[in-house]
């Protein structure tokens, strides 16, 4: 599933709900998580993992092709860790 669209109809399909309601709750669990993520704390998908905010330290590279030393910003990103489960499901 690459789309949003094929995801909400698989969540209305396995759940027995409209494509709207489905839509929905698709919407307000990204919401939620976003909301936790910003926060700085977790956010769980039971069975497939977790969300972290991670923060990154500025930190100094090269520009491999001039050579000239530049300074990263120091940022936030996301790291998610799959769940064994779903692991086991792939292996």
């Amino acid at each position: 599933m690459e789309k949003k669209s094929e995801v909400v109809a698989a969540i209305a399909d396995g759940a027995g709900i409209t494509q709207a309601q489905a839509s929905a709750a698709l919407d307000a669990y990204s919401a939620a998580t976003l909301g936790a993520l910003k926060a700085g704390g977790a956010a769980v998908l039971p069975g497939l993992g977790k969300f972290t905010a991670v923060h990154k330290e500025a930190r100094q590279g090269r520009n491999p092709r001039t050579g000239e030393t530049m300074t990263f910003a120091a940022k936030t990103s996301v790291k998610f860790k799959a769940a064994k489960a779903a692991t086991d499901a792939v292996n």
